[in-house]
């Protein structure tokens, strides 16, 4: 370890029931929220959609379409 990790001890009624969990940093407040890590595809493509899309693809990303060779030397 290079001193600048932390470790968090979880009271047992918190526990999670898997060997890793996700950490993000909620930005309105400044919370920091641990969360199980998704196990598959389909579990990570269900959280993202259950979470606020706003935030994940915000507005305002409106991008023309490139014209270029996708296989140039071909």
């Amino acid at each position: 370890m290079t001193g600048r990790s932390q470790a968090v001890r979880l009271p047992a009624a918190y526990r999670f029931n898997t060997a890793e969990v996700s950490i993000r940093r909620d930005p309105q407040t400044g919370d920091v929220i641990l969360s199980a890590r998704p196990t598959d595809w389909n579990e990570a493509f269900s959280a993202i959609r259950h979470s606020r899309g706003a935030e994940l693809f915000p507005a305002g990303r409106d991008q023309n379409e490139q014209t270029r060779d996708p296989f140039p030397g071909f």
